[in-house]
Order: C-alpha cells, then structure tokens, then sequence
C-alpha cells in the first residue's frame, strides 16, 4: 500500500512538474514571434495549457479517488468477513464514504471544467 501511494505522489509531482514546463514554454515567446502571431493563434496556446491543467486536475482526483475507494472497499469487506452480522451497518456505512469520495471526484471535474471555459 505505501508503494503505491509512493507512486502516486511520484506520478502527481512529474505531471505538475511538465504542466509548469509547458505553461512556461508557452509564455517565453520571443518578442518578434508574438508580434508575427495573430491574436486567434496566441489564445489557442492559452486553451492548451488550460487543456493540460484540466487533465492534471480530473486525473489526479480520479486516482486519488480509485485508491482510496479501494482501500475503503477492501477494509469494509475484511470487516464482513470477520462479522458477518454487522454486514449491513458496515454496507451502509462504505456506501456512504464511497459516495463522499465520489463527491470529490465531481468537485474535481467541475474546477476542471471551470479552468477550460472561465479562466
């Protein structure tokens, strides 16, 4: 479990680290070049990035979530296995972080979402 979460970390700070090399890239261009660029191709490299940002965010979310549904899933059928009487206070109560971890998820989509069209 801690490799993977190793991995995880390891995999966000690449991606973060070649948005930022991106976004970099895209806002050093040299003063000669900006001039010869018309105006609908300088936004084009601005939805790009935007693009790039919106992946990185649904992408890291949505792998933050399937860990954690996993470790929640996997601890809540252990559980069944060791009470079975309990089985459906521990459902409900898995459904239930399921759907929290879910919510964050969307929350995530949505702040993508925003990134694309309003910023």
């Amino acid at each position: 479990m801690k490799k993977a979460i190793i991995f995880l970390m390891i995999t966000v700070l690449v991606t973060a680290s070649l948005s930022c090399m991106f976004a970099a890239t895209a806002a050093e261009a040299p003063a000669e070049q900006a001039q010869a660029v018309p105006a609908e191709e300088k936004t084009n490299d601005v939805t790009g990035t935007k693009a790039v940002a919106a992946a990185i965010v649904v992408g890291v979310a949505a792998a933050a979530g399937a860990v954690s549904m996993t470790v929640a899933i996997a601890g809540s059928t252990g559980a069944m296995a060791r009470q079975p009487e309990a089985a459906g206070k521990i459902n409900s109560a898995m459904m239930l972080g399921l759907v929290f971890i879910e919510t964050a998820i969307i929350y995530a989509l949505i702040v993508a979402v925003l990134i694309i069209f309003v910023l």
